[in-house]
């Protein structure tokens, strides 16, 4: 069980406090709702340029990194479809400097061309690197708008283009920044060996005077229902050929999303995986090969890629992965097949709260689903699902008309 407190500043900045005082290191998450999501599909890429821009200095702080380096902090960030997420530890006696680092970038951040314009170069160079040049890198690129049609995330976090980033105006990163990166759409969350009276008399010094911007109303288009197969072949210098599938599933929130990251599982947790075990160690089609679930705030992805050895065709390799999803669909899992899953999840749940910043990353985020206090509900949710469950989300899923399939094709 995870405790913690709640309040809210009238700017609209949510900050939730977990006292945890075994350990002399104080954690801080600031979790802003922008991904690439809420991008221009004109204008992508902006929310991963942000995660770069935000270390780039503020008005009052030149470089981030240095007074947080001399108070013995450590930080970093992510940005995913969903949000942008920084976080940082520190040791308690210093806490005040994580407070007035992070309250002056959301305040006021540096917007120099010089700092654009560095910036800009680092993701575009990071595009080509990864995306581009990368062996296998543009499958996402790929696939993505192959599954997605209507809804943003058919592009991923580093964008469509490295032209979009390219090609941005300081006047438009600048309205990106005033929309999203303010307390009105921030989740702050504070770990350690700390109590909320302190953390709210710091948070009103220091976040209390920054202005919300006004409210927005977030108005994404929905995906249309899938009905039917789609197919994409490309060819690429790689070694090996790849395939990948995606079917289209239910949000993260949805009571679906239990069983059907369960389901993952056991197609893929470990070697023992039913896609490991019966794909690649005993008929060796494939050199790897993996499920899982994106777990998007809306309808994401159910996910099956591998690598197929030399010689077998497309066709076989998946004749061979529909194999294995028919008998997910007609045949009930064993209950000693299932309670493994769900004890992987229950282990893996119970490391993910030994350390104080993983506690504030995963309360920020369930906080950014709807209540933090979800996170102390996840594992009966996975513990309630049976066999029949199971069942239903296969059938649900795992239709031919569902799915997407890019074949990557080795010259």
């Amino acid at each position: 069980m995870i405790e913690f407190e709640r309040f809210t500043l009238s700017n609209g900045l949510r900050v939730l406090v977990h006292r945890d005082s075994s350990t002399p290191i104080v954690a801080m998450n600031i979790l802003y709702k922008v991904g690439s999501r809420d991008e221009d599909p004109e204008r992508t890429g902006f929310a991963h340029l942000f995660e770069h821009l935000m270390f780039g200095g503020s008005v009052n702080i030149p470089k981030y990194d240095e007074p947080l380096e001399q108070a013995g902090g450590e930080n970093n960030a992510f940005t995913n479809s969903d949000i942008t997420n920084y976080y940082l530890t520190i040791p308690k006696q210093n806490l005040e400097t994580a407070f007035w680092l992070e309250s002056d970038r959301m305040l006021n951040l540096a917007f120099s061309q010089k700092s654009l314009d560095v910036q800009r170069n680092v993701v575009v160079e990071e595009f080509r690197q990864n995306y581009l040049n990368q062996p296998y890198g543009d499958a996402w690129l790929l696939l993505r708008p192959l599954a997605y049609k209507v809804h943003p995330y058919q592009w991923p976090t580093i964008g469509k283009d490295p032209s979009h980033i390219e090609n941005a105006r300081m006047e438009d990163v600048k309205a990106f920044y005033t929309k999203y990166y303010n307390p009105s759409n921030a989740i702050m969350v504070v770990a350690g060996d700390v109590d909320t009276e302190q953390i709210l008399s710091l948070s009103q010094k220091w976040f209390g005077s920054i202005d919300k911007n006004g409210h927005f109303e977030r108005l994404l288009p929905a995906e249309p229902e899938q009905n039917g197969e789609r197919l994409l072949e490309t060819e690429r210098n790689v070694p090996f050929d790849a395939i990948y599938k995606a079917w289209h599933m239910c949000d993260r929130n949805n009571s679906a999303f239990y069983p059907a990251d369960l389901l993952s599982d056991i197609l893929s947790a470990g070697k023992s995986g039913r896609l490991y075990s019966n794909l690649v160690m005993k008929q060796q089609l494939f050199s790897d090969l993996n499920a899982y679930v994106t777990g998007d705030a809306d309808n994401g992805l159910f996910v099956i890629n591998g690598k197929l050895m030399k010689g077998v065709t497309f066709e076989e390799a998946e004749k061979a992965i529909g194999y294995e999803i028919s008998r997910l669909c007609k045949e009930p899992v064993e209950p000693d097949e299932l309670q493994k899953v769900k004890n992987r999840v229950e282990s893996l749940m119970t490391f993910s709260e030994m350390r104080v910043l993983d506690k504030a990353m995963n309360l920020a985020y369930y906080e950014f689903l709807g209540d933090a206090g979800m996170i102390n509900q996840v594992v009966t949710h996975y513990n309630t699902v049976t066999d029949s469950d199971l069942l239903t989300a296969a059938n649900r899923i795992f239709s031919n008309q569902n799915c997407s399939t890019l074949r990557y094709k080795a010259i």
